[in-house]
């Protein structure tokens, strides 16, 4: 794992300070070495994680007649087999590392290497004959990859952060883009909450060359329509599945320092553990961090599943001091407002992961999205069923099921429930049905935006982004698919795997990797019908019937627990820090402007009252203190690094190489 930041400017020179200044920005993502390579107005460079060929996996890293130069973020797990097929070409290498078999392979077939790596990865190649650019990101977008782009300049970095060290970098904040966080908890990529700052898409390569920008899908999610349904019986289906994910726990192993593992005492990483402890014996390590509240915790599932693998664990409680203590480094991380407090007990996660000397861990994530593990594909199927009898005073009633933490859901008669989730009931052919509901709920929170903002958003429509992103690739699906579509465009890379996952991780220098999202895996999963991933309301029934007998029954059977995190307590309790007050103040408020002082203070108001307050409520409470902070870090309180402050590094010099 790294970071990778670089630029080329059609006016001048590169200048080896600014990409040092970019990379110590990101040295959190690799503190073990750093390297810059300088080609007249092209320079570029990385901070190394080192996993792989710790001794001889320095970067940036050029081919055999040094004509290609390559910036690597990332693993390629398949690196061993592909090296051997491009040896046997007659390709020569120079090290032992992953990141010379991407330099290799794009020699030999050009971009269409790209459907040769199974991996996570993010990588820039300068092409020095060509003076062009080629940059690809991985297929769901585990590893992030951010531009700025002018007639004369384009910028690029692993975070945000190191684009804003480049001098001629406005910082800005983008109006379209808070309306769609606000919306979707998440920018519709290729959009970010900063003006002129854009993400490569994943799946997806560009080639920058002249001030141009060429960007093109190399793969995409596709989920089968009924004429393509994996054929074969349910058992055959467990069959295969087990079939390919043990390969993708095997080859994510691959690593020359100790691989760990997260242990959350739910399904999914008990299943990841499982399988590595069958493939390697040896004792593992794993890590889970729970709740001093009993509401959020699940430490009592978590030493189960420990005690059952016999694990050498690491387990600690958060407290919602902890939570709200650690939220101004989560949201500098994390470079988005945030409308749940879930990733700051991941970044103390990863912080304790750290603190052991582990640099690698398997997780979890990507099983509910593909074998629709979430309340939201259940919420879909009943309201589904309910449309078809709209009076129904017994179909409402099955919501109740879904959310056990809403209180208010508990004691609540037909008309409340219809109330809660009747929007837009009947709509069952629209493309996005699934989400309607989520998505005005929150959009409920932007009531809270101040005139200012209203204004310039204008006639603005996220839901017009939404769509066009989707490009009718929701067409004659299921409506069980189609939600699962949505949730893993949308969602999974967007925020699971950005704000909870890659950024969580790396603010302590720690990769995560993650079995269910390797490529086969997926490809697999959306062939199957929906009764192999959810029947009745009964989630993941092919991950659970594969795992009969291979799991402690009592997490087997559990029911689906939302991973959640204090917000009340945490940023309205009475040990909450003193920025909370500062940052809610109304003088606070009126300066940075994007919200309405007015409206805030009667949310804290009511949410201070000591009566009920909705889930809708502490989503905007979140989503004000975290904008607030993004502004102050980002916008008022950036200070470009000073000489002293920047770390030591080495000149990639071509000399070095003949």
């Amino acid at each position: 794992m790294c970071g990778i930041a670089g630029y080329i400017d059609k006016n001048e020179n590169a200048n080896e300070l600014v990409v040092n200044k970019m990379l110590t920005r990101i040295k959190h993502r690799g503190p073990d070495e750093c390297g810059i390579y300088i080609n007249n107005n092209f320079g570029f460079g990385s901070v190394r994680l080192s996993i792989i060929d710790i001794s001889g996996g320095q970067q940036p890293l050029p081919n055999e007649d040094l004509s290609l130069w390559i910036a690597f973020n990332g693993e390629i797990f398949n690196y061993i087999e592909l090296r051997k097929e491009l040896e046997e070409k007659g390709h020569h290498f120079r090290t032992h590392s992953d990141t010379e078999v991407i330099i290799h392979l794009f020699e030999e077939y050009g971009e269409s290497c790209l459907s040769k790596l199974n991996g996570q990865f993010v990588f820039s190649i300068w092409n020095k004959n060509k003076n062009e650019i080629f940059i690809a990101r991985d297929r769901l977008g585990i590893r992030p990859l951010f531009y700025y782009l002018t007639t004369d300049l384009f910028v690029f970095g692993s975070e945000i952060k190191s684009i804003f060290e480049h001098p001629k970098v406005k910082r800005e904040i983008s109006p379209e883009g808070l309306s769609q966080t606000f919306t979707f908890w998440t920018t519709i990529t290729p959009d970010t909450v900063f003006k002129g700052i854009k993400e490569c898409p994943p799946g997806c390569f560009m080639k920058i060359k002249n001030g141009e920008i060429a960007i093109r899908k190399y793969w995409e999610l596709s989920f089968a329509t009924p004429e393509r349904y994996y054929k074969g019986s349910f058992e055959d289906a467990v069959s295969e599945f087990n079939k390919i994910f043990k390969d993708s726990v095997k080859i994510r192993l691959r690593a020359d320092v100790p691989v760990a593992a997260y242990l959350s005492g739910g399904i999914d990483s008990s299943v990841t553990t499982s399988y590595i402890k069958e493939l390697e014996p040896n004792v593992l390590q794993t890590f889970s961090v729970g709740f001093s509240d009993d509401e959020f915790d699940e430490t009592y599932y978590q030493e189960l599943a420990s005690d059952y693998f016999n694990t050498s664990h690491v387990g600690f409680k958060c407290t919602s001091e902890d939570i709200a203590s650690y939220f101004p480094e989560v949201i500098w991380h994390c470079e988005i407002p945030l409308l749940r407090t879930s990733p700051s007990p991941m970044y103390m996660l990863s912080k304790v992961v750290r603190e052991n000397n582990i640099k690698v861990v398997i997780t979890g994530e990507g099983a509910d999205e593909l074998l629709a593990g979430y309340n939201i594909f259940k919420e879909n199927k009943i309201r589904h069923f309910w449309a078809k009898d709209k009076n129904s005073v017994i179909r409402p009633l099955l919501l109740k099921k879904l959310y056990p933490y809403i209180s208010a859901l508990q004691n609540s008669n037909p008309n409340t429930l219809k109330m809660f989730f009747g929007y837009k009931l009947e709509e069952t052919e629209s493309p996005v049905y699934s989400h309607l509901l989520r998505w005005k709920n929150t959009s409920n929170i932007k009531n809270h935006f101040s005139k200012e903002l209203q204004n310039k958003i204008g006639l603005y429509d996220p839901y017009t982004d939404i769509l066009s992103s989707l490009n009718g690739n929701l067409k004659d699906l299921d409506p069980l698919a189609k939600a699962q579509f949505i949730e893993t465009k949308v969602f999974l890379s967007g925020y699971l795997l950005s704000s909870q996952g890659d950024r969580m991780g790396m603010a302590n220098s720690v990769e995560g990797r993650y079995p269910f999202l390797d490529y086969r895996v997926v490809e697999f999963c959306a062939t199957l019908p929906p009764d192999y991933k959810m029947k009745f309301l009964e989630e993941k029934v092919l991950l659970k019937s594969l795992m009969k007998g291979k799991l402690p029954d009592e997490i087997l059977r559990r029911p689906k627990q939302a991973y959640r995190a204090p917000i009340h307590s945490s940023f309205l309790g009475k040990n909450a820090p003193k920025y909370v007050k500062e940052v809610l103040s109304t003088e606070s408020i009126q300066k940075v402007g994007l919200f309405n002082p007015e409206s805030v203070t009667k949310l804290l108001i009511k949410m201070n009252s000591g009566k009920s307050y909705s889930e809708i409520d502490n989503m905007a409470l979140t989503g004000i203190i975290s904008t607030q902070i993004l502004y102050n870090k980002f916008i008022k309180e950036f200070e470009y690094l000073s000489d002293d402050e920047l770390i030591n590094y080495e000149v990639r010099l071509e000399s070095n190489f003949k």
